[in-house]
């Protein structure tokens, strides 16, 4: 759907983790738009990536403002909004929450539900490729 008329988004958001009792990675997925999704958003101005991803997150799911690891890379992709095409490139970072938290989703931007779960099963039931990238990229 490349087109030189797509208009840029910058976007950034994380993959929030911890480890189950048996030390294995669970990761946060959130259900939104009948699709599981990754906690992500567009940038605001004023703000660098590393605070969207971080603040994004936090919207989303209800929590404090989580802790970065480490950057994970960008996905890209394209969508039609307003009779535009939107080129979206997402900045991910790895992520944790440092006490436990109740967590609620953010019901005005889609997200229906939010879940941990192990991150084999996150990969296989991720709504979008891009998505089951930067997860198979977490896990390396």
């Amino acid at each position: 759907m490349s087109n030189t008329e797509t208009e840029p988004i910058t976007a950034a958001g994380g993959i929030v983790y911890r480890l189950d009792k048996d030390q294995r990675p669970e990761v946060l997925m959130i259900f939104r738009n009948g699709v599981w999704d990754l906690p992500k958003g567009k940038h605001e101005e004023g703000e660098t990536i590393e605070m969207c991803a971080a603040r994004e997150v936090s919207e989303e799911v209800g929590s404090k403002i989580p802790s970065l690891v480490k950057k994970l890379g960008e996905t890209y992709h394209e969508y039609p909004e307003n009779g535009k095409i939107m080129g979206k490139t997402t900045h991910w970072y790895s992520m944790i929450f440092t006490q436990e938290e109740d967590l609620v989703p953010q019901k005005e931007e889609g997200i229906e539900k939010i879940e941990w779960m192990p991150l084999n099963k996150a990969v296989k039931i991720a709504g979008y490729n891009n998505l089951k990238d930067i997860l198979k990229k977490f896990m390396t």
